[in-house]
Parts: structure tokens; sequence; C-alpha cells
């Protein structure tokens, strides 16, 4: 089992938690109270700094309930904090957009995280063709 040295920045919060068997995904919560105008843009505070284990990072996402509760997308669809980011005051944040007039309060629960293995070194082989069919399309969608 992976050991995530974490700082809490904030006291309202609640402490995080990882539930076994439900979601490898651990929800973060605002630690403070934000109130957005449409189309006005925030980092929401989450109150936390860690310390990933050497050779990880994590993954921050909205949680899917987030942008029907409170009319908010994260403005980087995904965040990545690699191990670097791991002082005392690198505070962990989520860079929202407001498509309608919304209230955060500390405690909502408004993204997620999960730590994934960094990217293993890798080299760029340059060739005049591939090897593989051509499905003929753009990304899985197959669409033109």
């Amino acid at each position: 089992m992976k050991k995530i040295r974490i700082r809490y920045l904030s006291d309202k919060i609640e402490k995080l938690t990882y539930i076994d068997g439900k979601s490898d995904w651990i929800d973060l919560r605002a630690a403070a109270d934000l109130h957005f105008e449409a189309g006005e843009y925030k980092l929401i505070p989450l109150g936390v700094a860690m310390q990933l284990p050497a050779g990880y990072e994590a993954h921050i996402a909205p949680r899917s309930s987030t942008f029907r509760n409170f009319g908010l997308i994260m403005v980087n669809s995904v965040g990545v904090v690699d191990g670097s980011y791991c002082g005392d005051h690198d505070e962990w944040c989520c860079p929202m957009l407001a498509m309608r007039a919304t209230d955060v309060h500390v405690n909502d629960r408004i993204c997620q995280f999960r730590i994934m293995k960094n990217q293993p070194a890798i080299r760029f082989e340059e060739c005049e063709h591939l090897e593989k069919t051509d499905r003929g399309g753009f990304g899985s969608t197959g669409i033109v």
C-alpha cells in the first residue's frame, strides 16, 4: 500500500478518506466559500498539500455531479500534479469556470483525484509507414 504524506491547510474540511472497493478516486473538498457569477473563473482552494510517493503523479478531475450541482466546468479538463509540487504551501486548487451564478461552500465535494505511476521514459522513432491497418478516421470515432 502506498503512503501519501498530507498537510491540511484548513481545519474546516473533512479529512480525506479512501473507500476501498467503491472507487479508486478520492474526493477533494472546497476549503473556502466562493460565489461565482456566470462566466467567472476562479481557483477553488482544496485545503491540502501532499507529498506523493516517488514515481507517482496525481490526476484531478471534476466529480460527475459537479456541473449538475454547481454549473462549474474545470477549465483544464483534468489537472496533473507532479511530484515536484510537494511543499508545505503547495496547496492543491481546482480551476473552475461558472456557466451560471453559483455558490460553493466549505466542504462541498468539488473534484476528485487518483495517483498514477509516472510515464516511463520513451523515445520516438521516425518512420515512413506504420505497420498497422489504417482505420481511416479521427481518434476512436472513425469520423473524419
